[in-house]
């Protein structure tokens, strides 16, 4: 299979729309009410550890992708198991975000077209890009994040002309204490967005100039970290706590709430706009994952046609994953980041990394 590259830069661009994704739409942290803002900025730097020990296992095997290296660390039989679960995981989160992106444009702006064509329709531009290989994601990857980055800024600004806009909504700071907020932290928002970034993983082998690999990756979760917060900060500063607590997209209920001279509305269609270009990250980069995977493991010199399969598997499955929206917000909130995220994420990298770390020492002594 060739081997693609792209810059260190390209990947701070498609990381940093991977890691903001759909999760400056969601209410982060909203179990601690008006301390959700405490609970990004705590989950960001437990996010920096998991970032390091991803980097760490990159560092040892540096042409070596998540599923390659897996036999050579803990060995060919034992590593198949594990890889079809990765590569199972992968394909699942895809689903998700294109639940959470087809649900966001039923509530909005598309509350007349089935969400099965919403979802098909994107999967199929999806196929397209990556169907050019890692380089063209990269390089949409450099097109893409200004424009979503400048999208924020524009919402952030308009949130402060709304009335009720008041930075009195953050306080009592720890008003509830500190376990709600340690409650939150742990395992919902360190593994969402912060552990997701076990998808680096799949990407390094990439990269041209392998030396820049931890500062990249490290100032990704610190970018993101930093715009989730103020995020939650502006959100929470319009909303409220309750309100933030409650909604399902509080950024896009924020939007809907700018009005300039009772002339200038509707700014929730730039939400819908960050929404498209955050998931086009999100699902990108897993179904690249998925995909690469699957082909790594079969050893195919190509990843083209499993690209189609795998799109294919995602639109499908982001369907049967709940009956509805509460159904799948139910699930995605109680079992997920627990039975899923956690092992995946944190448990297993850094077994990884335990034994990875042992065998280099034995090699070298």
């Amino acid at each position: 299979m060739k081997k693609e590259k792209i810059s260190a830069l390209q990947l701070f661009y498609v990381l940093g729309g991977f890691e903001c994704g759909s999760a400056i739409v969601l209410g982060l942290g909203s179990g601690a009410k008006q301390d959700a803002w405490i609970v990004i900025i705590l989950a960001m730097f437990c996010g920096l550890i998991l970032m390091g020990v991803y980097t760490q296992l990159s560092v040892f095997y540096p042409e070596d992708s998540l599923i390659q290296m897996l036999p050579k660390i803990i060995g060919k039989y034992l590593s198949y198991p594990v890889i079809i679960i990765y590569i199972c995981y992968f394909t699942y989160i895809a689903a998700r975000n294109c639940r959470d992106f087809s649900e966001l444009l039923a509530s909005s702006i598309l509350d007349e077209m089935p969400i099965a064509i919403v979802i098909g329709s994107f999967m199929i531009l999806m196929v397209y890009c990556l169907r050019g290989g890692i380089e063209t994601f990269g390089r949409m990857g450099e097109i893409v994040f200004p424009i979503y980055i400048f999208s924020v800024i524009i919402i952030w600004v308009l949130l402060i002309t709304v009335e009720r806009f008041t930075i009195n909504n953050l306080t009592p700071i720890l008003g509830n204490g500190f376990k709600p907020v340690v409650k939150e932290v742990f395992p919902s928002v360190l593994t969402f967005p912060f552990g997701e970034s076990i998808i680096i993983t799949m990407l390094l082998p990439y990269v041209n100039k392998k030396q820049h690999i931890k500062k990249v990756a490290l100032s990704v979760i610190l970018f993101s970290g930093l715009l989730l917060v103020i995020n939650s900060i502006m959100m929470l500063s319009v909303l409220g706590p309750e309100i933030y607590t409650e909604s399902f997209f509080p950024l896009l209920e924020s939007a809907q709430m700018v009005s300039i001279a009772d002339f200038l509305e509707r700014f929730d269609a730039l939400v819908i706009l960050m929404m498209v270009a955050g998931v086009f990250f999100k699902v990108g980069c897993w179904t690249f994952g998925a995909a690469v995977g699957i082909s790594q493991l079969f050893k195919l010199k190509q990843t083209h046609s499993v690209l189609l399969g795998i799109c294919t598997i995602i639109s499908a499955l982001s369907l049967l994953i709940g009956d509805n929206f509460v159904e799948f917000l139910e699930s995605g909130i109680k079992y997920i980041p627990i039975y899923v995220h956690v092992p995946l994420q944190i448990i297993v990298p850094i077994l990884l990394l335990c034994i990875a770390f042992i065998r280099k020492k034995i090699s070298y002594s």
